[in-house]
């Protein structure tokens, strides 16, 4: 690719790559129906659980604490605000961050099979937890273990970026394998330190940490995950362009006068940041950055201007709906939302590995 070519490209897309999907709705349309369907689930999904709260009267609460309009005085009151409504807030906020996430890896790496599990954040997020909870250490209170899963990812997002360096360049090839091996190698520190664990109360604690859950979402769990999302959003918006060029190639961002390096460190920095905070309060729960991004360039193309609200909004309603279903399925068990992810992830992305030939092919 020239660089008349390269600059000739409005955007930046080389239409043989990042192809735009014809609309064939408007995508203003898309974008809008998604978030019309998130405002509408999060009501919806509030007044899901062991004990059924109309929506009218869910809508009623939330708008008595929202505005001071409303109706406080319904029964139903603590179990709708105290309870449901930040742990649905907390899965919209959750599933947006590893969407978004995954979105950005796979561009990173150029790989469509990538996500930030791949590149061992989870399972360093994993180790920094487990060892709270095998140890009992409360330095920080409540915090210890959300802080201490996310010093934990950023850690293995440090290895892996040295590790992965060759001759002051990071691959997406090197990147791929140091961050599977470093994620296998942190799996088994998890896994020793699990069965060091004498107490079997710790060690179910462990596992269902481990398997993903928003069973302990508080309004206290929820702001700083919120604000992290948010300006992560705004901030891989304003470079939207430049995963475009990314995309493309070594040879594009040369062309463009874009350092592929810098700009794939500083995007594993703020991935890092996305992926280790939303974990730290809600835990392994797998898939989610894997099969979204695909989802939204299905509907809207690999634009990544156009693919990232979309992206954003997809992850959160996909969890939303994803803990409904752990919290029902086996009601009044619990079951733990990576499960579930699992069992709807794999079949789903082996189909569209199959139909998109994804095997072997960079993005």
């Amino acid at each position: 690719m020239t660089v008349a070519e390269a600059r000739a490209v409005p955007g930046t897309e080389d239409k043989r790559r990042i192809p735009r999907r014809p609309d064939r709705v408007p995508y203003a349309v898309v974008l809008g129906g998604l978030l019309v369907m998130l405002l509408v689930s999060l009501v919806a999904a509030t007044g899901i659980g062991p004990v059924r709260v109309p929506p009218d009267e869910v809508g009623r609460i939330l708008l008595h604490h929202l505005t001071g309009g409303g109706d406080s005085t319904l029964t139903s009151d603590l179990i709708v605000w105290r309870i449901r409504f930040p742990r649905v807030l907390l899965g919209a906020v959750v599933g947006a961050g590893l969407a978004l996430s995954g979105a950005v890896v796979q561009s990173v790496v150029r790989n469509p099979i990538a996500d930030p599990y791949l590149l061992g954040l989870s399972s360093g997020a994993s180790v920094g937890a487990v060892v709270v909870l095998t140890t009992g250490l409360a330095v920080l209170g409540a915090l210890t273990l959300p802080t201490a899963a996310f010093l934990g990812a950023a850690g293995a997002m440090a290895v892996v970026l040295v590790l992965a360096r060759q001759h002051g360049r990071l691959l997406p090839l090197r990147l791929v394998l140091v961050g599977v091996a470093c994620a296998h190698l942190l799996g088994g520190v998890t896994s020793f330190l699990l069965t060091r664990s004498e107490s079997a109360a710790v060690q179910q604690q462990i596992i269902f940490w481990l398997l993903g859950g928003l069973s302990g979402a508080r309004w206290e769990s929820l702001a700083v995950p919120a604000v992290v999302v948010l300006v992560g959003t705004a901030l891989l918006m304003l470079v939207s362009r430049r995963l475009n060029v990314l995309v493309l190639g070594e040879e594009a961002c040369a062309a463009l006068g874009v350092s592929a390096t810098v700009l794939r460190r500083q995007l594993l920095v703020l991935v890092t940041l996305l992926t280790g905070t939303v974990v730290a309060v809600s835990g392994g729960i797998g898939f989610v950055g894997l099969i979204v991004p695909h989802l939204a360039r299905m509907i809207v193309g690999a634009d990544h201007r156009r693919m990232l609200p979309v992206t954003v909004t997809l992850g959160a309603l996909f969890l939303i709906w994803s803990d409904v279903a752990a919290r029902m399925l086996i009601s009044p068990t619990e079951l733990p939302i990576g499960i579930l992810t699992a069992f709807l992830g794999v079949p789903f992305f082996l189909l569209v590995m199959r139909a998109r030939g994804l095997a072997g092919e960079e993005m």
